[in-house]
């Protein structure tokens, strides 16, 4: 072959897309994740992903209410979430429930583009129940229902603590959820597109974007940078330990970025409020750690922070445990994933790549007792 090799086919153009560009900056649909952000809301931003355009009032009151009714889980799902060993982590879990989710879908095998738009609103509605009610779970509690009056952020964070969240908490965990909503072809979304390129069904597709989000490299990041800031005790501590770990050529993860070589705008714009909640829960100290840490890297490493670095600390003063963070990941990008697998069979074509072949030349094959 002499076609042009590229690893991880870094700046290899596979295919098109209207849902998503990191051309200039991130985008949704044409928004920019700075406006959504600061005027939207998660619910009003996955109806923009999913059907292209942001809602009229009626439209997303519709969305809240289909939303609402489709927030239920199958007991006999949560019964399975009972019997998974304590010790399995929310993502492989995640990844089974999306799965099992399938075989109480009444058009898990109609891919229209209708009704996996329906399917996707199901999904969206169905993730953070058993995000929430595996944790409650863990914890020795009991699962606590939906409320469907509450958007999904709230709601999660009701179905989390069984009570009522702070409106401050509420707009921290929107805003992450918008950012992290959706990304262009990165590697989970790429997984999804190629599953459904099959023509697999839609679930296939969730689950396998799961297991490619799983991994530490990609939405695996940010439980791996809370684990970072969770070594350094003091900002007193903070450049000694930065210095040691990158003399000892240690990754500091949650810096740097495939696409974004001059700064993730969605760490940019979600560190001010990382500090506004940092500074309402007590938490200054580390905001400092962290800040020293950040200098360090981007002076020392050129490179800037993406957004797993002020989002799991974010998280962390939210009183999220870190085995949470990454299958947050996955409640926000779902919309996404689904808009990919969408997008993929409305204009199909299967998705096959080749390699370069650098094995050994053509042999003969022996019989055994040449060998």
């Amino acid at each position: 072959m002499s076609e042009t090799y590229s690893p991880g086919l870094e700046g290899v153009v596979a295919g098109e897309t209207a849902v998503s560009t990191v051309e200039t900056g991130l985008t949704y649909r044409g928004y920019t994740i700075e406006d959504l952000a600061a005027n939207s809301n998660y619910e009003e931003v996955a109806y923009l992903v999913l059907h292209g355009e942001l809602p009229t009032a009626a439209e997303a009151k519709a969305f809240r209410e289909r939303l609402g009714a489709a927030a239920t889980v199958p007991a006999e799902i949560i019964a399975t979430l009972r019997s998974i060993p304590h010790s399995a982590s929310t993502m492989d879990v995640l990844r089974s429930a999306a799965s099992l989710l399938a075989h109480w879908e009444p058009e898990v095998n109609d891919n229209s583009h209708a009704a996996n738009v329906r399917k996707t609103e199901r999904l969206i509605a169905k993730m953070p129940i058993i995000v929430a009610a595996r944790q409650r779970l863990k914890d020795g509690k009991e699962p606590v229902a939906a409320d469907p009056q509450l958007p999904l952020p709230a709601n999660f964070l009701w179905m989390l603590r069984g009570e009522k969240p702070s409106a401050r908490q509420v707009k921290a965990l929107d805003v992450s959820l918008i950012l992290y909503a959706e990304h262009e072809f990165n590697a989970s979304a790429f997984a999804a597109r190629c599953v459904v390129s099959t023509l697999s069904d839609l679930h296939s597709a969730i689950t396998a974007g799961i297991g490619a989000l799983k991994g530490p490299l990609h939405g695996g990041a940010n439980e791996r940078a809370m684990e970072v800031l969770q070594e350094v005790s003091s900002p007193a501590e903070a450049e000694g330990w930065i210095r040691n770990a990158l003399a000892n050529k240690r990754r500091i993860m949650g810096f740097g970025h495939r696409v974004y070589k001059d700064g993730d705008p969605r760490a940019v714009f979600l560190k001010t409020l990382t500090q506004e909640v940092a500074k309402e829960t007590g938490h200054d100290d580390m905001e400092q750690t962290a800040e020293i840490i950040e200098t360090i890297v981007r002076n020392e490493k050129k490179l800037p922070p993406n957004v797993d670095w002020p989002c799991a600390r974010l998280y962390h003063y939210l009183g999220l445990p870190i085995d949470l963070y990454t299958p947050l990941f996955v409640v926000a990008r779902v919309v996404g994933w689904s808009a990919h697998a969408i997008e993929q069979l409305d204009n199909n074509r299967l998705i096959r790549p080749r390699a370069i072949y650098n094995g050994v030349a053509e042999r003969k094959w022996k019989p055994v007792g040449e060998r």
